[in-house]
């Protein structure tokens, strides 16, 4: 989730979550290999043997279109510490499609394979290849087709977002399809899409037959979701909510992202409204604030 889950809210969220893994905001590989600074500023976490502070795995995700390049920038990757890389082929905005990147390529499934066989190839064969896709384009008919195509270029892990690219984000989400994936690949296959509480999680992982769960907005909208699905834990409170809002502000101002924490902060009440009512309030507080130290202290009051 480019510009929403980086490295401080990937910090926050891990020490409150039992996530068995974390991905990356996407590295966009065109015609060049990225120079290392490229990588560490989206993943910082490469300084400490790619975990998070609290200790969860964190992998780096590419998108693109290119074999050759993305494979290139998978080495430099692993190279700097990545433990795993991450393909991105289900991203559906528009601006990224327009360039063939993300979700653009389902409705080619030839060079999903070109793709995952180069990366397969200049990664270690000790770290994962993951890879990401949605049910298809314009309509869901070509998700058994593209899976094959992956694990036939050598991924050893697919998530699949029960919509197509044309879906978007609209609900439903189409979980019994992920059922064709998973009986179909030998490979493990993780269900993601329209899971915003346990119970949600619980009818994905039935529908699908998947065991594991991919998280997205939903870990955004109800910050301890995870936990919640894992170990049954309760829902955070209001209260809980607004001390994690605090605890992200000091994140974000003290570190090198200060510039970006107002949009941050308002982007993410904006998820948080899907949850709880009281974030409406919070954010018709915020909504016109432009300076970090009104933010914090109408956090603070609240």
């Amino acid at each position: 989730m480019e510009g929403v889950l980086d490295h401080l809210m990937r910090d926050l969220l891990t020490r409150i979550n039992p996530f068995d893994l974390c991905v990356t905001e996407f590295i966009r590989v065109v015609d060049m290999r990225l120079p290392p600074k490229v990588f560490y500023r989206l993943c910082p976490e490469l300084h400490q043997g790619c975990r998070t502070p609290s200790g969860t795995p964190v992998r780096i995700q590419l998108l693109g279109q290119e074999p050759d390049w993305l494979a290139e920038n998978a080495e430099q990757a692993c190279l700097l510490g990545a433990e795993g890389i991450d393909l991105n082929f289900g991203c559906p905005a528009k601006t990224v499609n327009k360039h063939r990147g993300g979700a653009a390529l389902l409705g080619d499934s030839e060079q999903l394979y070109r793709i995952a066989k180069a990366v397969r190839a200049a990664v270690p064969a000790h770290l994962p290849v993951s890879a990401k896709i949605r049910l298809g384009l314009e309509d869901r008919d070509s998700y058994l087709e593209n899976s094959q195509a992956l694990a036939e270029g050598g991924v050893s892990e697919l998530a699949v977002h029960a919509r197509s690219k044309r879906d978007g984000y609209r609900p439903p989400a189409y979980w019994p399809l992920v059922a064709d994936i998973r009986a179909a690949l030998a490979i493990p296959v993780i269900i993601n899409g329209e899971i915003w509480n346990a119970d949600q999680a619980t009818l994905a992982q039935t529908q699908s037959g998947c065991r594991d769960v991919m998280l997205g907005r939903g870990a955004l909208a109800l910050p301890n979701l995870a936990a919640t699905i894992k170990h049954g834990a309760a829902s955070m409170s209001w209260e809980q909510v607004i001390e994690l809002l605090l605890d992200y502000s000091a994140l974000e101002v003290e570190g090198n992202k200060s510039i970006y924490y107002p949009n941050r902060i308002k982007q993410w009440l904006n998820f948080l409204k899907l949850q709880y009512p009281q974030a409406q309030s919070l954010f018709g507080q915020v909504r016109t604030l432009k300076h970090t130290d009104d933010i914090r202290q109408t956090l603070a009051a609240v």
